[in-house]
């Protein structure tokens, strides 16, 4: 069975397969919440620096971030509820030593899983979202409904709502919406996905939240639903919009491909997921 499968695999990389990268370019300056330390990247050693005998030289490089900032996926020591984390876990307690052993970024496996992609400004017809537009139960079902698309267990599902192309454009400010808002679910949009026994879902906002004008980042409902009493994985920041371009009339599915950084006891990771699917 193992070989069969195997075969398969390598038989489909061989037909061909189009691979949709759903990750930020990290750069300096890049939008990014005022809660996370920011991304810095120096070069230590350049060119010419030190060169060797036989005339060949060396670059390095450093950077420095906070693991929330840039696309990144949420241990669930990230968020804690009247000082609980998932799993009735003491959230003080857990932290004693400066890291999470239980629930660090370390304990989350490598994700090779089904993803399905909800449009859901192709669904109401718009290009993007309103500033601080909550996505409702009711839009994520027009969505399921409109796309012919299933939840399964297990999946990863990534939710569209086009502000990632704040992102593109360069407008950071809007992009983090402290004033204007941000379009995202809010606690009873993530408990109806959660109900699907989802194992991760993902976001192409600065925070996988609706996110009201001039409320800022200071409740955060998704996130205690989807973390603290659900245990279901949380990626923010995605670049969502050629995926959702080339998925458009078609299932809104593919192969969800995403590994964290080992980061020893931290709350999260950055990362950079795929969506795969044949050419």
């Amino acid at each position: 069975m193992t070989t069969s499968v195997t075969t398969q695999l390598l038989d489909a990389a061989a037909q061909g397969l189009e691979i949709f990268d759903l990750g930020r370019t990290l750069t300096v300056g890049m939008p990014q919440s005022p809660n996370h330390p920011a991304y810095w990247h120096a070069m230590p050693r350049r060119h010419g620096d030190m060169t060797r005998g036989d005339g060949g030289s060396a670059a390095n490089d450093m950077i420095s971030m906070g693991t929330h900032v840039g696309t990144h996926v949420d241990a669930l020591a990230h968020v804690s509820q009247d000082g609980k984390l998932y799993g009735d876990v003491d959230a003080y307690d857990a932290q004693v030593g400066g890291k999470f052993v239980e629930h660090g970024a370390h304990t989350i496996e490598p994700m090779v899983r089904r993803g399905v992609l909800l449009d859901v400004p192709g669904t109401l017809g718009v290009g993007r979202l309103e500033p601080g537009q909550e996505i409702t139960v009711d839009d994520l079902k027009a969505t399921l409904e409109k796309q012919g698309t299933e939840i399964r267990e297990g999946d990863v599902v990534l939710v569209r709502s086009g502000w990632g192309q704040h992102f593109d454009n360069g407008d950071g400010d809007t992009y983090r919406g402290l004033s204007t808002g941000v379009p995202g679910v809010s606690d009873s949009g993530a408990t109806f996905l959660a109900d699907f026994g989802i194992h991760a879902t993902g976001a192409d906002t600065i925070a996988y939240e609706q996110l009201k004008p001039g409320a800022g980042h200071g409740l955060l409902p998704a996130h205690r639903v989807l973390l603290v009493e659900r245990g279901i994985y949380i990626i923010e920041a995605m670049d969502l919009e050629k995926l959702a371009a080339g998925l458009a009339g078609s299932s809104y599915e593919f192969l969800f491909v995403m590994s964290p950084l080992k980061f020893f006891g931290a709350t999260g990771s950055p990362v950079r997921p795929l969506a795969v699917v044949g050419a």
